[in-house]
């Protein structure tokens, strides 16, 4: 399935029902009187976040949606009936952005969570409404209120507890496929991965938690450089990053530092985030080479750094055990 992270849509809410003008006439009944009933509401357009989808890609295709009028009045004080709802169906994470692309109007970050992006209009009053004591035959009625018209954004997050960034190359694609069930493009050129991945870490019977595997950064990402740096948006609901720095690069170091101020760049609050460094590919690394290239990395983000391979699977089950500890710290509140 194509992977759309970002979609336009145009919403409109159904009109309200006409109320009507109608008088009772009925055979022995010696005096009638107003009796038109009033319009029925127009149908919502309401969005919903449901389990099971993972991209936007029904909204590329199909992007106008429009409910039905209410239905009208009727003699003998009938209402019209309400239309239903128009339910648009997005993935957990889903944004809802006003049609200038900045005003957030939702944030369904939640199975079931649902709100009305739309809202229907109300019907219109018949006749019977406005009998009064000293008005006791009107001929007034009033059309039905017009439903809420907008165009707005739909922008996907994905939901995951931690997030992989570095450079193209990095071996990213890698390290998913070795830790989960993810089967991500894996090739030895830049930009492999043009989407982002997700996958599920299962450390035993009761741990587990989503990695998401977003495409490489460059130097200069977020003025649009390479792939830019539209993806970040999918690790900001992650409670921990992996940042993945390619060991057989000769300065290692400044690698780090690149991914930083692109995170900066973004800003969003990416490099306020816990992280945690991993120098990947130590299987083709000399163990001095090594050793220097830590050290200097060290220097560099001024924390301990763990050597990992995720070709051979070396390090990575303590690379997984201090992410799986983060998270649970993050989700007690620690």
């Amino acid at each position: 399935m194509k992977f759309l992270d970002e979609a336009k849509v145009w919403v409109k809410a159904g009109d309200g029902g006409d109320g009507v003008v109608a008088f009772r006439r009925e055979k022995f009944i010696e005096f009638g009187g107003p009796d038109g009933g009033n319009g029925g509401k127009g149908g919502d357009v309401v969005a919903e976040a449901v389990e099971g989808l993972n991209t936007l890609i029904d909204y590329r295709y199909a992007q106008h949606f429009k409910a039905r009028k209410g239905g009208n009045g009727a003699g003998s004080d009938r209402t019209g009936a309400g239309s239903e709802d128009v339910i648009l169906k997005v993935p957990v994470g889903t944004q809802i952005l006003a049609e200038d692309k900045e005003t957030l109007l939702a944030d369904l970050d939640a199975p079931g969570k649902r709100v009305v992006v739309a809202r229907g209009g109300d019907g219109g009053y018949g006749n019977a409404h406005y009998k009064t004591s000293t008005n006791r035959a009107p001929r007034r009625a009033d059309k039905g209120w017009p439903g809420e018209e907008r165009w707005l954004w739909l922008r996907l997050k994905l939901i995951a507890d931690a997030g992989l960034v570095g450079l193209p190359n990095a071996g990213k694609s890698t390290f998913l496929a070795a830790v989960s069930a993810a089967r991500p493009k894996i090739a030895d050129y830049p930009f492999t991965t043009l989407h982002p991945q997700l996958g599920v870490v299962r450390l035993n019977a009761t741990e587990e938690f989503v990695l998401a595997d977003i495409p490489g950064l460059i130097e200069g990402a977020h003025e649009g450089a390479g792939l830019g740096d539209r993806f970040l948006g999918h690790v900001e609901r992650c409670a921990v990053l992996l940042h993945l720095v390619d060991g057989t690069q000769a300065d290692p170091a400044r690698a780090y530092r690149t991914i930083r101020q692109e995170l900066a760049g973004y800003g969003h609050g990416l490099t306020e985030k816990r992280e945690i460094v991993a120098l990947n590919k130590a299987d083709a690394m000399t163990p001095q080479a090594r050793a220097s290239r830590i050290k200097a990395l060290e220097r560099a983000c001024g924390q301990k750094v763990l050597a990992v391979s995720g070709a051979t699977g070396d390090g990575v089950p303590e690379v997984l055990r201090m992410l799986a500890d983060t998270i649970a710290e993050h989700r007690r509140g620690d």
